[in-house]
């Protein structure tokens, strides 16, 4: 039986890309000399969740959790991450403010 390569990228480029798209697109903000905005902390990045692309900032140990992987490929399948909008999550803000208070 041959074994048949996928066409995925792997995980690592998937969250690099994450994390070079994650901006605070459309907002007002103070950056780096490197262009990262200078109200993320290091070790965070962006999200926008919601109907009204509330922005919050969430820690990149997140990404290693099942529960928010589950949301990435969510955001992955609606919206792909090949666009200028930040990575959206697209759920509704209690559910991502009552996901990310149990993962804290």
């Amino acid at each position: 039986m041959a074994i048949r390569k996928s066409n995925k990228l792997p995980q690592t480029t998937v969250i690099k890309q994450i994390l070079k798209r994650c901006s605070s697109l459309g907002k007002k903000q103070s950056y780096d000399e490197q262009g990262l905005p200078l109200d993320v902390p290091k070790g965070h990045f962006v999200v926008y969740v919601g109907e009204n692309r509330s922005r919050y900032i969430v820690p990149i140990s997140f990404l290693t959790r099942p529960e928010f992987q589950s949301l990435l490929h969510q955001a992955e399948e609606e919206f792909g991450f090949d666009h200028d909008m930040g990575l959206t999550i697209p759920c509704e803000e209690v559910v991502f403010r009552s996901l990310t208070s149990m993962l804290r």
